[in-house]
């Protein structure tokens, strides 16, 4: 059977029009919501220079980054922008927080360095390949999801730590148990990621 030469462009339009057939619904406007934060969350530590709020206020971003996944599935309001949208959003405010912090001088530059470099060259890696190589998403594992989860509360602990809290010792020890914990288990699931992304990329 013949193509007709306009298949492929055909493709590409329902392809496109699914990514933005779901974009108004509640999930996400959770996500925006919680990406409209990140400007208070800077102005808390640079502008008001008061690391307490500034580390209260990351600390439930990460606690609710949960919310938006749950009640896409709860409601039956999953979709194809929702499933870029909400990482995308994730990465953004972890690296921006993560930047931050190191011209903060809250948290040790070495331990923002090696978490940056993750997730930069590893979210870069993985947005070159879907984008340019139409590589298939995957699902992050569960070892993932736990260190984003622990790296989500080992900066907030440490900004707390440089705060005038008067437990800023117990935030600060806390911090260098867990860290080094979520640290090790990011750089682990990345190098564990490496042959999903080559079935992927030799499937396609």
């Amino acid at each position: 059977m013949t193509k007709r030469p306009d298949d492929t462009t055909g493709r590409a339009t329902v392809s496109a029009g699914s990514v933005w057939s779901g974009v108004a619904t509640w999930p996400n406007l959770i996500t925006l919501l919680r990406l409209c934060c990140l400007p208070i969350f800077l102005w808390l530590l640079f502008g008001r220079d008061d690391r307490q709020a500034a580390a209260w206020l990351l600390g439930a971003l990460g606690a609710t980054d949960w919310v938006d996944g749950w009640v896409a599935r709860r409601f039956d309001q999953v979709s194809e922008f929702g499933k870029m949208f909400d990482p995308t959003a994730d990465r953004l405010l972890f690296v921006v927080a993560l930047v931050a912090i190191m011209i903060d001088g809250s948290a040790p530059w070495w331990f923002c360095l090696a978490v940056l470099v993750r997730e930069v060259v590893f979210g870069g890696v993985v947005a070159v390949l879907t984008l340019f190589f139409d590589m298939e998403r995957f699902d992050v594992t569960y070892l993932g999801k736990w260190a984003t989860f622990i790296l989500m509360f080992t900066f907030p602990g440490f900004v707390m730590g440089e705060s005038d809290i008067v437990i800023d010792e117990f935030f600060t020890v806390a911090s260098w148990i867990i860290g080094p914990i979520g640290l090790a288990l990011s750089y682990y699931t990345a190098l564990a990621y490496v042959p999903t992304i080559r079935r992927s990329l030799t499937a396609r």
